[in-house]
């Protein structure tokens, strides 16, 4: 299947002044400034000045790769809470469009896109972006970001993620600048992440810190309803891969007060942080049972280096994620002809309802010739002119190599990601899980997980808020998407969030990409369409 990309262009963005050239997430984006000024916050009323802006020029090269001339107001690093921890992190940018190709364009009741670049849960910052779109990771002053993290301008690439992401996983601005040219008003909030420390050597980004903070975001939105422009009732979050899982969470959350304390902690607004509706790729969620939903996907696939992970300890972990799934009591989404979902006949679901529909959608959009070159390549898969089937090992061997050891979130010797997330103000790696503990390997004097664990867990997890305590003001919308050849987690974590919310009764959008990786956005005007259709949206437009 081929999909239309968007047109790379580079980007001139500047402040008073052409700035410099940069390539920015494949779409084209020139921008120069006009009048106004950065909003601030500095005095903590938290109330947002509609004249502080700067206005922008830019021509937006859509799907179909038509150009599009927008102008719009641009407010800069609004401090969103009143007393931050780090400001760097803890402000947003407003995108407002005022004109597209010619035409006045009024955003007052437009849709909100709060579009996170949050990935591998490192922190983000909005504070060097000089347009939409243009928001990145960085450390900052006393902050312990990677050397090499993508600076604002970057239009770093992770392997196998179709140009969407950044180099640790968050999303670029494909979507936001999408949103822009629909009419859309986009907010782009940083956040606190994994590895800030400051002079003290205390560390200050790790969980529950980049929910609160974007739960802090949507506070200041809904706060300034009437002086924001756009629908602070239809906030729709996006994010990609960690920054997918915090979009997932943000929506299922909402207003929970599990949430209370940490934010009036950091002063946010008083007003509710529930969202209307959720974007999420590739969400790595689900954390303390995500490494035997990975066991039970790739358990038996090597890595790149041909050698095959410990089985034992695959196999232990493939009987947590066993017992797990079937005290979930998950159903089918309606259609699939499922019912209960197990560790058993998983597979089969996953086959019918998403593989074999992705791979068909993909190899009926070939040409013939293309689309026998393709069956002769992957004789794993059988078509018969409609349709594409398969068996569930065809498609683990066709995937190959899993990108992740075991176990893959909860590492023995601590060197995940996930354990520096859970991470204390003093310690900077944590295990999550009792099966982690009881096998760590560092010397620990304790092989239990410490007593503030359980309550983290709840804190980062969608599906405690849509399964343990069912939230009455969770979005009620949701768009995941997955790639069929992504291991940097399990196809049955985005599967069971989907699933879950389904049962509810919610709106759900969810389907994988055939043959793609991680951080995989190949349908980013369709998920700009469903906006409108969800939220009834009409862009408002006058001569």
């Amino acid at each position: 299947m081929k999909h239309r990309a968007i047109k790379r262009r580079n980007v001139v963005i500047g402040i008073g002044a052409t700035a410099g050239v940069a390539a920015v997430g494949g779409i084209a984006l020139n921008a120069n400034a006009a009048t106004g000024n950065a909003s601030k916050s500095s005095d903590g009323s938290l109330v947002f000045d509609p004249d502080a802006y700067t206005e922008l020029t830019t021509t937006v090269t859509d799907t179909e790769g038509t150009e599009h001339a927008v102008t719009y107001h641009f407010w800069k690093a609004i401090t969103y809470v009143s007393k931050p921890v780090d400001a760097t992190y803890q402000s947003l940018n407003v995108s407002v469009p005022v004109e597209i190709d010619g035409t006045a364009v009024d955003a007052s009741n437009a849709p909100i896109l709060l579009a996170n670049s949050v990935g591998g849960y490192m922190p983000s910052s909005v504070a060097d972006a000089t347009g939409v779109g243009a928001a990145g990771t960085g450390g900052g002053p006393g902050g312990g970001a990677p050397s090499g993290a993508p600076t604002a301008s970057a239009s770093a690439s992770a392997p196998g993620a179709n140009g969407n992401t950044n180099a640790t996983g968050g999303a670029m601005n494909t979507n936001q600048l999408l949103a822009l040219v629909a009419g859309y008003v986009v907010v782009e909030p940083g956040a606190r992440g994994r590895g800030l420390k400051n002079s003290a050597g205390e560390y200050y980004g790790s969980a529950p810190a980049v929910i609160v903070d974007l739960k802090a975001a949507v506070r200041y939105v809904r706060s300034n309803k009437g002086r924001i422009p756009g629908n602070v009732d239809r906030i729709v979050s996006a994010g990609t891969s960690a920054g997918g899982a915090v979009s997932t969470l943000l929506g299922a959350s909402g207003d929970s007060p599990l949430y209370d304390r940490h934010l009036k902690e950091i002063g946010a607004a008083d007003a509710s942080d529930a969202i209307f509706a959720v974007g999420a790729w590739c969400p790595i969620t689900d954390l303390e049972h995500a490494d035997g939903a990975y066991e039970w996907n790739w358990g038996t696939n090597t890595l790149s280096t041909g050698k095959q992970v410990d089985q034992t300890v695959s196999k232990d972990l493939r009987s947590q994620f066993a017992e797990y799934q079937a005290k979930l009591r998950l159903r089918g989404v309606k259609g699939s002809g499922f019912g209960t979902l197990t560790a058993r006949n998983y597979d089969e679901y996953l086959l019918k309802q998403y593989m074999e529909p992705s791979a068909t959608t993909y190899l009926a959009a070939l040409s013939d010739s293309d689309r026998e070159t393709y069956l002769a390549k992957n004789t794993f898969l059988t078509w018969d002119g409609e349709k594409a089937t398969f068996t569930w090992d065809g498609f683990l061997t066709h995937v190959g190599a899993r990108k992740k050891t075991v176990p893959a979130f909860d590492a023995f010797d601590l060197s995940a990601g996930e354990n520096n997330e859970f991470g204390s103000a003093t310690t900077a790696n944590r295990h999550f899980t009792a099966y982690g503990a009881r096998n760590d390997t560092t010397g620990l004097s304790t092989k239990r997980v410490e007593s503030d664990i359980p309550e983290l867990l709840n804190l980062m997890n969608p599906m405690y808020h849509l399964v343990e305590k069912v939230n009455g003001k969770r979005s009620r919308h949701w768009w995941i998407r997955l790639g069929t050849n992504d291991t940097d987690t399990s196809h049955v974590i985005s599967a069971n969030l989907a699933a879950r919310a389904e049962n509810l009764g919610d709106e759900v959008d969810h389907l994988y990409y055939w043959d793609q990786g991680h951080g995989a956005n190949t349908d980013p005007g369709a998920f700009i369409t469903w906006i409108a259709k969800v939220t009834g949206y009409k862009k408002a437009g006058k001569k």
